[in-house]
């Protein structure tokens, strides 16, 4: 099946850069988006499914199946990001209302049914909370059979954001992040060591937005909402983050992420490890494997390096197609 489109899903908190990372999807080639769904995190879940219908009819892809899903993580209360990506979630843009509805079935039903209907193995890419996907995993775990890989963007080997050590996604739901690491598929960690990286330049921004079509432009006004410097200039102003969508990138061109494969496990002690993505880099077991023994830990590809050229002219080609 060499050649064909990677059949993917997508399970997001839309969120401005969760937007940048569906505009891509719906308009790479190698990509074949076949369900996106919804879940509480940088807005109430809502506002994430007004905000994914609208993006998918700015791009051109109205007809791809939206499902609502968890309004809350699996113990905590939800806490939102609208701090950062505005009180709508998508920048405070004043986009249209979505002329459509989601499906008439949840997000985990979704998700089954279109991963089990699927010819060939689903790539999964959680760009949020991963409240959906535990569900998921422990409603139907059968769906693992048709599953090729997770690529979730969360956690983070060095500092966090939502506490220092602490990556936002995983910190929201620490348990959800848990279960997802127990799925039995190959999974990869796109966290904030290469999420921080992958900039788009201002001079690139500027351009998009002052494109005259609504996908292109959108991705530019949703990039100029996530600035990286500050400049005197309106373009060096503009630079933005590429964020979630780097992990779609990921999907689409895996040569330009670096990742090795190590043992990871998520803190969910209360206090202010909680959320933490524990990532073994050592060498060696150390003095608590000799003495109190050796503990099973789940193997993921964590990424490490990314090309940052590689992933934005990758981005920019795609989404100005």
């Amino acid at each position: 099946m060499a050649g064909q489109p990677i059949p993917v899903i997508i399970d997001c908190d839309t969120g401005v850069d969760d937007a940048l990372a569906l505009l891509f999807a719906v308009r790479h080639p190698g990509l074949d988006l076949r369900a996106v769904t919804c879940v509480a995190g940088n807005t109430d879940v809502d506002g994430v499914v007004r905000n994914t219908l609208t993006v998918l009819e700015q791009a051109g892809a109205p007809q791809i199946p939206v499902g609502r899903g968890a309004e809350r993580p699996l113990i905590e209360p939800a806490r939102s990001a609208r701090h950062v990506h505005g009180h709508d979630g998508m920048g405070d843009l004043g986009l249209p209302a979505p002329a459509r509805r989601p499906a008439d079935v949840d997000a985990v039903t979704l998700l089954r049914r279109e991963i089990l209907a699927s010819e060939r193995p689903v790539t999964l890419i959680p760009t949020a909370p991963l409240t959906n996907i535990a569900l998921l995993l422990r409603t139907h775990p059968e769906v693992t059979r048709n599953i090729e890989r997770i690529v979730f963007m969360g956690g983070a080997v060095t500092t966090g954001n939502a506490t220092p050590v602490a990556e936002f996604n995983v910190w929201h739901d620490p348990e959800a992040a848990a279960i997802l690491l127990t799925a039995g598929v190959p999974i990869t960690m796109y966290g904030l060591d290469v999420f921080m990286r992958v900039v788009v330049p201002g001079s690139d921004v500027h351009r998009m937005r002052a494109s005259s079509e609504p996908g292109t432009r959108l991705a530019g006004d949703l990039l100029a909402h996530r600035p990286t410097t500050q400049g005197g200039e309106p373009e060096a102003e503009e630079a933005g983050g590429l964020g979630d969508a780097g992990a779609v990138c990921a999907v689409a061109d895996p040569a330009g992420l670096t990742t090795r494969l190590l043992p990871v496990e998520v803190s969910l002690a209360p206090g202010p490890g909680r959320g933490q993505t524990v990532v073994d880099r050592r060498p060696r077991p150390g003095e608590s494997e000799i003495h109190e023994g050796a503990r099973e830990q789940p193997l993921v590809d964590v990424a490490l390096e990314v090309d940052v050229d590689r992933y934005v002219k990758l981005y920019l080609e795609t989404v100005e197609r």
